[in-house]
């Protein structure tokens, strides 16, 4: 079961509208989704600045053969 949190926020009216425009759907649902895309923008800069900084030693050849039945 999920946890939530009841929360009051003083929220742009205009920037609220367009959003629940955006996504068709009520206050709450939108909500989430904006946080949950700030969650992915945040793992999505992560995984940036990895970047080049991991040594993988896969032989690609080899790991896209398919075992024959």
């Amino acid at each position: 079961m999920n946890k939530s949190r009841r929360i009051t926020a003083n929220l742009p009216d205009e920037l609220l509208r367009s959003a629940m425009e955006a996504t068709g759907q009520g206050i709450t649902e939108t909500l989430v989704r904006g946080l949950q895309l700030v969650r992915r923008a945040r793992a999505y800069e992560k995984a940036v600045a990895l970047r080049g900084k991991l040594r993988l030693n896969i032989d690609l050849d080899r790991s896209r053969e398919r075992r024959r039945r």
